[in-house]
C-alpha cells in the first residue's frame, strides 16, 4: 500500500492534493490511499462536503511504509518516523526542502500557486480523466492557495487550469465558491485563540534558528479586533513550548491586499531591518502581503543566516 499524504496541520491545498493523487496512482495501478497527518480545518471540511468526498484518514506513523508527499519536502513538516519510511515521490509548489532518500523517486516540483494545478499536468500526462467531484475540490484548493488569484504566487498556469477543473466540474461562477471559502475561513467566533493560531501554521528550519508561521485569510480583519491580544498570548505560548526564536502570525485581509503581522521573537531588531518597518505593539503591516512562501519566508531566510 502507498500511502499519500501532505505537510503537518493541512491545509485544503494539503488534503485535496492527497486525495487527487491517491485517485490517479490507483487508476495508474499502484495501491494507494489518502492521508492526513492533523486535523481537518473548516474550509477542507467545507470543500470535502461540498463535493461529497470522504476526509482521509488520520495517519501519523509511517515506518517501513511506502508513502508519497504532497505539498511540501520540508522535514519539520513531516511525520516524526520519515526517515524509517520509503518515499516514493514528492509533488509540491514550495522551495525544495531538506528531506533526502536513499533509493530514486519520482519528483514533480513546480513554480506554480498550488499543488493541485501539478497535479492536474499530471493527469493530463498520464491521460487519466479526473471525476468531476474531484475536480471541483481541486478547482477549490487553487482558488484558496492563490487567493482567488490576487497572491503573488499565482501563476498563468494556475489560472488556466482552473478554468479547466471549472468546465470538468460544471462549474460556471467558481469566483464565487473562492468567495464562499474565505467566508468560511473568516468565521472565527468562538474558535479557541490557539485553535486560530495554529490552523495554518508552518515550522521552517533556517540556518540554526527555527522559526514558526502561521496565517489566517479572511475578508474582514475587523474580526480579529477582541481577540488580536489572545492570539499574541498564544504564539508567545507557541515560542516557548517548541524552543522557536520566532513566530509570526499573519492576519491577511483578501479584500485590503495586505497583511497585519503578530510577533513573538527574540530578534525584533533584525525583522524591523529585514521587512523595514517598525514594530509596535509586537505587530507590524505589510502592505501587499498575501503570500507566507513568497513573501515572509524569503526575507526571513537571509535575515536569520
Amino acid at each position: 500500500m502507498l500511502y499519500i499524504f501532505g505537510h503537518k496541520i493541512p491545509d485544503s491545498d494539503s488534503i485535496i492534493s492527497a486525495i487527487a493523487m491517491s485517485y490517479l496512482k490507483n487508476k495508474l495501478g499502484v495501491e494507494s490511499t489518502a492521508t492526513r497527518q492533523g486535523d481537518i480545518n473548516p474550509e477542507s471540511k467545507f470543500v470535502l462536503e461540498k463535493f461529497n468526498l470522504e476526509t482521509p484518514k488520520l495517519k501519523t506513523n509511517f515506518a517501513n511504509e511506502d508513502v508519497y508527499l504532497t505539498d511540501f519536502s520540508d522535514i519539520s513538516q513531516a511525520p516524526d518516523d520519515i526517515k524509517d519510511a520509503t518515499i516514493i515521490g514528492i509533488v509540491d509548489h514550495h522551495k525544495l526542502g531538506d528531506i533526502t532518500t536513499s533509493t530514486p523517486l519520482e519528483c514533480w516540483i513546480r513554480p506554480v500557486g498550488c499543488t493541485n494545478t501539478i497535479i492536474k499536468e499530471m493527469f493530463d500526462y498520464y491521460k487519466i480523466n479526473i471525476p468531476k467531484n474531484i475536480a471541483g475540490a481541486m478547482l477549490c484548493a487553487i482558488l484558496s492557495d492563490t487567493v482567488i488569484f490576487k497572491s503573488p504566487t499565482c501563476t498563468e498556469l494556475d489560472i488556466e487550469i482552473a478554468k479547466d477543473l471549472a468546465k470538468i466540474a460544471g462549474i460556471e461562477d467558481y469566483m464565487n465558491i473562492g468567495l464562499e471559502m474565505f467566508k468560511v475561513k473568516s468565521a472565527v467566533d468562538g474558535t479557541p485563540a490557539r485553535e486560530l493560531a495554529m490552523r495554518d501554521y508552518k515550522q521552517f528550519a533556517m540556518g540554526d534558528i527555527k522559526v514558526g508561521i502561521g496565517q489566517l485569510e479572511v475578508v474582514d480583519l475587523s474580526i480579529f479586533d477582541n481577540i488580536k491580544q489572545d492570539l499574541l498570548n498564544e504564539i508567545a505560548k507557541i515560542k516557548e513550548e517548541n524552543e522557536l526564536d520566532t513566530v509570526l502570525l499573519l492576519l491577511t485581509d483578501i479584500m485590503k491586499m495586505g497583511s497585519e503581522v503578530l510577533i513573538a521573537s527574540k530578534h525584533m531588531d533584525i525583522l524591523q531591518k529585514a521587512f523595514d518597518v517598525e514594530i509596535v505593539d509586537n505587530k507590524f503591516w505589510l502592505d501587499g502581503c498575501l503570500s507566507r512562501k513568497k513573501q515572509i519566508v524569503p526575507v526571513l531566510e537571509p535575515a536569520f543566516s
